[in-house]
C-alpha cells in the first residue's frame, strides 16, 4: 500500500460514496479491468477506515442533526426508565420522528444478511455491473423529472421511510448506487428534494457503521500493520474530504432540480463496462 494508492482509493471512496454513481460498482471495475486492488482487498484494515472516512464526512456536514437526534434519544431512554419527564418541545418531536424514520428505514437491511454472500458474487461480474449502472441512469432520470414534492420529516410515512430503506437494500448489489436509489425512491414518494438527501444520507450512518464494526472484527483478526499507519490517515482524510465535497454538490444539483444529469454519466460507464466486457471475453476465449 503506496501512498498515491491511498489517495486515489480514499477519491474514490469519498466522491462515489456519495454521487449517485455507485461506489462498489466503479471500484470492481477499477480491479477487473486495471488491476486495481480495492482496499479490502489489499488491506481490510484501511478498507474499514475509509468508510469511516465518508462516515466523518456525513457526520461533519449533519452535525446539527445528529447532535440534536443522539441528545433527544438519550432523552427519551430517560423518560422511558422514569428519571425524567417533560413535554417535547415542537423541536423535539420532530427529532424523535426522524429518529423512527431512519429505524424503520434501517430495517429492510435485515433481508440482505442472508444473501450477502450471493452479492458478494456479483463484485466480478462486470456484465451486471454495467447493466446496473444503466438501471441507475434510468432511476435518475425519470425521478428528476418528477414534480416537486413537498413531504418533510412531519409528513413522511412510515411506509415512506420502508420503502426508502428497501430501496437502500436493494442498492447493495455492485452498479445500483446508494444514495441515487434512495434519493430516487424519496421523490418518488413526494418527498421535498432537499429532505430527501438529507434523509438518504443519516439513513445511511446505521448501515455504514453497522457494516464497519463487522468487518473491524475480521481486520483484527487478519492482523494490523501499524507501520502503514501514516499511509491510512492519508487515505481516510481524502475519503472524507472528497466524500464532504460530494454531499454538499448533491445537495446544490438535487435543489437546482439537475439530479437527472448524473444520469448520462451512469449510462456512459454502463455503455462503456458492457463493451469493454465484451471485448475482454474474445480475448479470452
Amino acid at each position: 500500500m503506496t501512498f498515491f494508492n491511498a489517495i486515489l482509493l480514499g477519491l474514490i471512496q469519498g466522491l462515489a460514496e456519495f454521487l449517485p454513481i455507485s461506489s462498489s460498482g466503479h471500484l470492481s471495475l477499477f480491479q477487473n479491468f486495471f488491476g486495481l486492488q480495492t482496499a479490502e482487498q489489499s488491506n481490510l484494515f484501511f478498507d474499514v477506515l475509509l468508510h469511516l472516512g465518508t462516515l466523518i464526512a456525513v457526520v461533519i456536514y449533519y452535525w446539527e442533526d445528529i447532535r440534536g437526534m443522539v441528545l433527544e434519544f438519550i432523552q427519551m431512554c430517560q423518560e422511558l426508565a422514569g428519571k425524567r419527564s417533560t413535554r417535547p418541545t415542537v423541536e423535539a418531536m420532530d427529532l424523535r420522528r426522524l429518529i423512527l424514520l431512519i429505524i424503520v428505514g434501517t430495517l429492510p437491511l435485515l433481508l440482505v444478511l442472508p444473501v450477502k454472500s450471493k452479492v458478494e458474487g456479483l463484485y466480478s461480474n462486470t456484465v451486471f455491473i454495467g447493466f446496473a449502472l444503466l438501471v441507475t441512469g434510468a432511476l435518475l432520470y425519470f425521478s428528476d423529472q418528477i414534480g416537486r414534492g413537498r413531504k418533510g420529516v412531519r409528513s413522511v410515512t412510515l411506509v415512506d421511510a420502508l420503502l426508502i430503506g428497501l430501496a437502500q437494500a436493494v442498492a447493495v448489489v455492485p452498479g445500483l448506487s446508494r444514495s441515487g436509489s434512495t434519493i430516487s425512491a424519496g421523490l418518488t414518494r413526494g418527498l421535498d428534494r432537499k429532505f430527501a438527501v438529507r434523509f438518504s444520507f443519516l439513513l445511511s450512518l446505521p448501515a455504514v457503521l453497522g457494516a464497519n464494526l463487522l468487518s473491524l472484527v475480521d481486520a483484527a483478526k487478519a492482523g494490523i500493520d501499524l507501520g502503514l499507519m501514516p499511509v491510512y490517515i492519508v487515505g481516510v482524510c481524502v475519503a472524507a474530504m472528497s466524500g464532504y465535497a460530494a454531499i454538499g454538490v448533491i445537495n446544490r444539483m438535487s435543489a437546482r432540480g439537475k439530479f437527472g444529469m448524473f444520469a448520462w454519466y451512469c449510462w456512459g460507464a454502463g455503455i462503456i463496462t458492457l463493451v469493454l466486457s465484451g471485448i475482454f471475453m474474445l480475448l479470452n476465449r
